[in-house]
């Protein structure tokens, strides 16, 4: 996760005298009190999502050239951009912060939430906790996809003119240039800071999986008390 999820884990992992919970709770606050989107290159390769029903060979026809693929590419402001190639269930989000994804054919989820207000973002997160669409807004675009590469502004080679097109006065939409020469990444729960571009690729077929029955655990609905 690129933006708000690494920049809360970033604040959080800042607060470790603090207990679990409570770092976790006053992170998320005090990046919604900071909002402000990346401004930022977004690439990505997408994908059918039927590598299921695919060949060996067909698989490594579509993978194996990353650089050479067919690239589509958004330049803009985003204030979150999420990666995932699991549902990633959890209390607080019973159908999963991408609930659609599969291990089974090859792909990821890529989730970009471009730059809104404050209020729009936080009604986009209370989504994930209810039944109801959380990316049914127009400010979110879902792609099924097979690479990503992400670039900040700061290592992208476009011109001031390029960007004036998302430029407004007031100062939510003012992006964030990091100082300190890296930008945070919530990596499955674990902080990492990267320098500059990141290069996001499925690589199918590492693991043979084999499976049973499972037993669900029931695990009550848990929402956030900071929103």
């Amino acid at each position: 996760m690129f933006g708000f999820g690494g920049r809360t884990l970033a604040a959080a992992e800042k607060l470790h005298w603090i207990p679990n919970m409570q770092r976790r709770e006053f992170a998320f606050i005090s990046s919604l009190t900071h909002l402000k989107p990346e401004d930022c290159e977004l690439s990505f390769i997408a994908s059918s999502g039927a590598a299921v029903d695919q060949t060996d060979s067909e698989l490594e026809d579509e993978l194996s050239d990353v650089e050479d693929g067919p690239w589509q590419t958004r330049r803009g402001l985003y204030l979150s951009v999420s990666i995932m190639s699991i549902p990633c269930l959890c209390s607080m989000a019973p159908r999963g912060l991408a609930p659609f994804t599969r291990l089974n054919n090859s792909s990821m989820a890529l989730v970009a939430v471009g730059n809104a207000s404050r209020s729009e973002f936080i009604k986009h997160l209370k989504r994930y906790s209810s039944t109801n669409n959380q990316f049914s807004f127009s400010f979110v675009e879902t792609q099924c996809v097979c690479a990503v590469r992400l670039r900040p502004r700061s290592h992208c080679g476009w011109t001031d003119e390029t960007s004036e097109e998302n430029e407004e006065s007031d100062a939510k939409n003012t992006p964030i240039i990091s100082t300190e020469g890296t930008y945070p990444w919530n990596i499955d729960g674990e902080l990492l800071e990267v320098p500059g571009e990141v290069l996001i690729r499925v690589h199918p077929q590492i693991l043979t999986l084999f499976g049973a029955d499972v037993e669900e655990a029931e695990e009550k609905p848990t929402k956030c008390s900071c929103i």
